[in-house]
């Protein structure tokens, strides 16, 4: 899952964007409205986390910006502590739910996976299929034929990836700005790193070779029954 935080705090964002990866999360942060609003209409989110009092565009009229751009990202937006007309306000410009600072981490994670659940609700029955390879995102389940295989959270958002696209080849850089964050600024190579972990779980024990490398594109997924 992917989230994006809007904050202008940097100590904040740089504990809830640990705390969040640590949880398997994969974590943008926007330290202004202006550069949150462009990640936001750049990339897919499943959920965002906004402050109101932001640099350049504040926390209201990012979300109502949002909205009438068409972007129904859940949008969990964080008041002031004795902010009751910020709640409303917050509700009113297209907000689903609020917190109030200073907020407890624990509180923060169950508000975003109960966010998460609303907007997958009708999701929750959504299965990927490729071969005899099944992934189920809500359940955080895969196997092949009837045999599970256990997966970290960072091997399932990468084979999740994949499988969204079946046979179509998936350069590094995509494989990269969409499972790790977009300020990623580690070694692009840790992308083959976990294919491998990958090929050794899902492959590798069942004689199989789904997971192909495309020589100077990048990598597809394709069904193999062995």
């Amino acid at each position: 899952m992917r989230v994006l935080v809007v904050e202008d705090e940097k100590k904040v964002a740089a504990a809830v964007r640990r705390g969040l990866e640590a949880e398997g999360f994969t974590v943008d942060v926007a330290l202004t409205g202006t550069d949150g609003k462009w990640l936001a209409t750049e990339n897919e989110y499943d959920v965002i986390v906004l402050d109101i009092m932001l640099p350049g565009i504040n926390g209201f009229k990012l979300c109502a910006q949002l909205r009438e751009l068409g972007i129904w990202t859940p949008i969990l937006m964080l008041t002031a502590k004795d902010g009751d007309l910020d709640e409303a306000e917050a509700l009113d410009t297209g907000a689903d739910d609020f917190l109030r600072k200073p907020f407890s981490y624990v509180v923060l994670v169950a508000r975003i996976r109960a966010l998460l659940r609303r907007s997958s609700s009708a999701e929750t029955s959504l299965t990927y299929e490729v071969g005899d390879l099944v992934l189920h995102p809500a359940r955080h389940r895969c196997s092949r034929g009837d045999q599970e295989i256990k997966l970290t959270a960072r091997e399932f958002a990468v084979l999740e990836f994949l499988m969204r696209r079946p046979g179509e080849v998936i350069a590094k850089l995509d494989i990269l700005d969409n499972v790790w964050d977009f300020a990623f600024d580690g070694n692009p190579n840790i992308v083959e790193v976990y294919i491998g972990y990958l090929r050794r779980k899902i492959d590798d024990p069942f004689e199989r070779k789904s997971i192909e490398t495309v020589r100077g594109a990048g990598y597809r997924l394709v069904p193999d029954r062995g």
